[in-house]
Order: structure tokens, then C-alpha cells, then sequence
């Protein structure tokens, strides 16, 4: 049903209406184009969407920007940035060039957005180099990193969001795996420039979870709070693992009671990696997680 941007999409009969601040990451229909993935937002009743940088590119920031604005919806993040872990050298400052450049997005659109958008850039650290075995060099690089970045953040109003990764990622994705390592890099930089993401799928089994969650809060870190399962088995892809609320192992309501408690009312993000879910049409993927965000995650409105 088509509506003015902004408008309030009225709830078809039996369908359940979408919690205030449910925010659909573009990864869970990854398949959709930006304009369709608006589109498709918009029209089940979901207020806000975290978008990724590819898609934005395939129409060019202006043209993104433009239909962001049209659309009446929140920008909750923009996905992403990092890969910080190359060594000194020419890789690496293009590695930071378009970290500036992806600080610059974030601020166009969420700028574009509606009331209540976050200029949040996600950082994915990155793994460890090519025959490296160095973690905590790695580490150093990511710390190296933020303090470059983070005076261009500061100047466009941007929060760069830290996010921890499972450990199984280590190797290739992220050498940051915990939210206290996170909280860790962030510490130097004023919360404005740097803060943390909390993904319940990266997150759930750390046994010093509430008491980083309620440290991040107090320090007022917590850039983007991200939800969905735990599927297993594992993937053969682990990137893939992801899963419908609801439909794994992941207990939300300790997370979800943690993160509250610390004062975060900003939007929530379900973001899914899973071949199943991008193979379904995308209304019916919207459709569904509005039905298990109501079920499955008990935030308050």
C-alpha cells in the first residue's frame, strides 16, 4: 500500500504493529535494492532502517540521500566501517581514507533521516594480515586507528560504534571479540566519537555481559543495540548462522533488560545473515520480524 513518506501505515487486520523502535538493518534483505528496501520498510509500518554502504553506492550518496529524506523513515546506523588491522603502509591509508569517507556518509544520511536518526558508523576491527599471527598487534592497530579517525568523527558529528565480533571470527573478521575489549579501544575518546555495539548474536555467551553492558551505559557507549539468534548448527559460511528471533538459542530478555536498564532509548536493530532469509521475498522477511521482535525481545515502547 503506497503512502506519503512519513505518513502512518495503517496495520492490516491479524497483522501486529511494529514496535516504535524496531529498525530493520539492510542486511536482513540484503537482496533489495535501497529504493526497494525503503520501500518495503516503510509500507509494514517499521519506523527506522540501519543502512549499508554498498547499496548507497550503487546510487551514489546524493541519490541516497534523496530517497532516505522521501521516505520519512530513521536512520538507526550506517553499516559499515574498520578493517583497521593492516600493517602501516599504503593498503592501510586507503583502509582510512574510506573510513573518512564512510564518517562522511553517516553524516549525510542520517542528516537526511527522520527525527530521531543516529549518525552511528559501525566498525567492523578486522582480522589478523595475511600470515600473521599477532592478535594483539592487531589490536594496537585498531587503538592506532580510532585515534586517527576520530577528530574527522568529532567534526561531523559522527559516533564511531566499535562492535565485537564472536571469537570464532577472530581470525578473519574482527580481533575484537568481547564488549570490554571494545569498551577497551573506545576509552581514550570522548562517547561522542567513539562508542560500542551491542549484537546479541556476537555477545550472548560472554559471562561478563551485563557487567560490560552496564559499563558501557554508564560511560553512555552504547552507539547501536543489534538482535537476532543464534542458529546451529554452525554454517558452513559462520557468517550465515544468524536466525529469526526466536528460532535459536539466544534467552533476549536478560540482554534486552541489561541494555534498558543502562537508559538506552534509541532505535533497535534486527540485522540477519542467512541465505534462507535473503531467498524470501522481502515484505514476508519484514512481515515476520515485526511478529518475533513483538514476541521474542521485550523492550519497553
Amino acid at each position: 500500500m503506497s503512502t506519503a513518506a512519513g505518513a502512518v501505515v495503517p496495520v492490516r487486520p491479524g497483522a501486529v504493529a511494529p514496535h516504535p523502535r524496531l529498525s530493520i538493518n539492510q542486511a536482513t534483505i540484503k537482496y533489495a535494492a535501497l529504493s526497494d528496501a525503503l520501500d518495503t520498510v516503510r509500507a509494514a509500518g517499521v519506523g527506522a532502517i540501519g543502512t549499508w554502504r554498498e547499496p548507497v553506492a550503487e546510487v551514489g550518496l546524493d541519490e541516497a540521500v534523496r530517497m532516505v529524506a522521501d521516505s520519512g523513515l530513521r536512520v538507526s546506523s550506517h553499516c559499515r566501517g574498520g578493517f583497521f588491522t593492516l600493517p602501516p603502509g599504503a593498503d592501510r591509508q586507503r583502509a582510512l581514507d574510506d573510513n573518512r569517507r564512510a564518517i562522511d556518509e553517516t553524516r549525510a544520511l542520517a542528516a537526511a533521516g527522520a527525527g530521531g536518526s543516529a549518525a552511528v558508523l559501525v566498525l567492523v576491527a578486522g582480522g589478523l594480515p595475511d600470515g600473521s599471527r599477532d592478535l594483539a598487534g592487531a589490536r594496537g592497530r585498531v587503538a592506532d586507528a580510532l585515534a586517527d579517525l576520530v577528530p574527522h568523527a568529532l567534526d561531523a558529528g559522527v559516533q564511531l560504534a566499535v562492535e565485537p565480533l564472536h571469537p570464532m571470527y577472530a581470525a578473519d573478521r574482527a580481533v575484537v571479540s568481547t564488549l570490554a575489549q571494545a569498551l577497551d579501544l573506545a576509552a581514550p575518546f570522548p562517547a561522542a566519537a567513539v562508542g560500542v555495539v551491542v549484537d546479541t548474536f556476537h555477545v550472548w555467551w560472554d559471562p561478563a555481559l551485563a557487567a560490560s553492558v552496564a559499563r558501557a551505559g554508564a560511560a553512555g557507549r552504547i552507539a547501536s543495540f543489534q538482535v537476532c539468534d543464534w542458529l546451529t548448527p554452525i554454517a558452513a559460511d559462520p557468517l550465515l548462522s544468524r536466525g529469526v528471533m526466536g528460532d535459536g538459542h539466544i534467552d533476549f530478555g536478560p540482554v534486552t533488560a541489561a541494555v534498558s536498564a543502562t537508559g538506552y532509548s534509541g532505535d533497535v536493530e534486527v540485522e540477519i545473515f542467512n541465505q534462507a532469509v535473503w531467498d524470501t521475498p522481502a515484505a514476508s522477511v519484514v512481515e515476520r520480524v515485526v511478529r518475533a521482535f513483538a514476541s521474542e525481545v521485550p523492550l519497553p515502547a
